[in-house]
């Protein structure tokens, strides 16, 4: 079993002193590195972790949608989380991906994460089933009751799920004492606003979307899990601590510099612009695996620039 880590996993609820010490920052929602024929690239995957640790990123969801989590088989899934809390030893917290459009799978990857020692679980809201707001209280629910000693973070991505978690089930569900976040992609600052005046001092509100990180952090968010801390580890790391700690003036300099890589990053789906980022900075192979391709040329000019307005290249 790898090492557990030094900040243990995310404090529940039940120690409220305890719990204002949970993972605040720049949360790199990391890509996995793959090689020619789709296999694991676990060899860059090592470089990648260690890159990110020297870079100052507060955290990493390994799993994510930015990791193709949709195309990794189970065991390939667990391999990956397994391995990045191997490299990471304990000096930065890790979060699994482990949601799922169906329940007992959702529970099934959670406990293979809290097996293996993650920090704490993202789970995405149920995706092309479509349930109804009682049906995802449920779901959640039962994911928690499931996995009790596990910190969960919920993740509302309506652009890619088409259901979207309403703030009145997030509020019932932060009354479960181990879920204990959000991972809000809707860029509704109001919205996430709203949540956060409505949720207790425990339960943290992400950014889940990078052209709004900036301004859900300074309306009370906690961080972001980012795409563009793929690509920029440093200079997002150093918004975010900014922007947590209300130095607004600092952190929109620096998010001014973010931000034409924050758009450029997503002039495909996610992850192929930054595969294409990461191994132009020589970290990794671009490959990913079908029905993803890779970047095609006639955005090139416009991510390189990006990257360059942004130092990272």
């Amino acid at each position: 079993m790898p090492e557990q880590s030094s900040h243990s996993r995310l404090d529940i609820k039940t120690n409220p002193e305890e719990k204002r010490n949970m993972i605040t920052g720049s949360i790199v929602a990391l890509v996995t590195p793959m090689n020619e024929d789709g296999s694991l690239d676990l060899e860059s995957l090592e470089a990648l972790v260690e890159h990110h640790i020297r870079s100052g990123t507060d955290a990493i969801v390994s799993v994510g949608t930015t990791g193709e989590s949709s195309t990794l088989s189970h065991e390939e899934h667990r391999v990956v989380i397994q391995k990045t809390l191997e490299f990471a030893k304990g000096r930065i917290p890790v979060i699994a991906g482990t949601g799922s459009n169906s329940t007992a799978e959702a529970v099934e990857l959670t406990e293979a994460a809290c097996d293996v020692g993650a920090d704490a679980c993202l789970l995405v809201v149920p995706y092309y089933n479509k349930p109804n707001q009682e049906g995802l209280y449920q779901h959640f629910k039962t994911i928690a009751e499931s996995s009790s000693t596990m910190p969960l973070i919920l993740y509302n991505v309506p652009s890619r799920t088409s259901v979207d978690l309403h703030n009145d089930t997030v509020v019932r569900l932060s009354q479960i004492d181990n879920i204990v976040g959000i991972k809000d992609a809707t860029a509704d600052i109001e919205r996430g606003r709203r949540l956060i005046e409505n949720t207790s001092e425990d339960f943290v509100s992400y950014s889940g979307q990078d052209t709004a990180a900036l301004d859900l952090m300074l309306a009370g968010g906690k961080g972001t899990i980012s795409v563009t801390a793929n690509v920029a580890p440093s200079l997002m790391h150093q918004m975010c601590e900014a922007a947590v700690a209300g130095d607004e003036e600092k952190a929109v300099e620096l998010n001014d510099k973010l931000a034409p890589l924050h758009e450029a990053v997503f002039v495909d789906s996610n992850p192929i612009p930054a595969k294409w980022c990461v191994s132009q900075q020589g970290h990794i192979k671009n490959c990913l695996r079908l029905p993803l391709v890779p970047l095609a040329s006639e955005h090139y000019d416009r991510v390189r620039a990006a990257m360059h307005f942004a130092q990272v290249i």
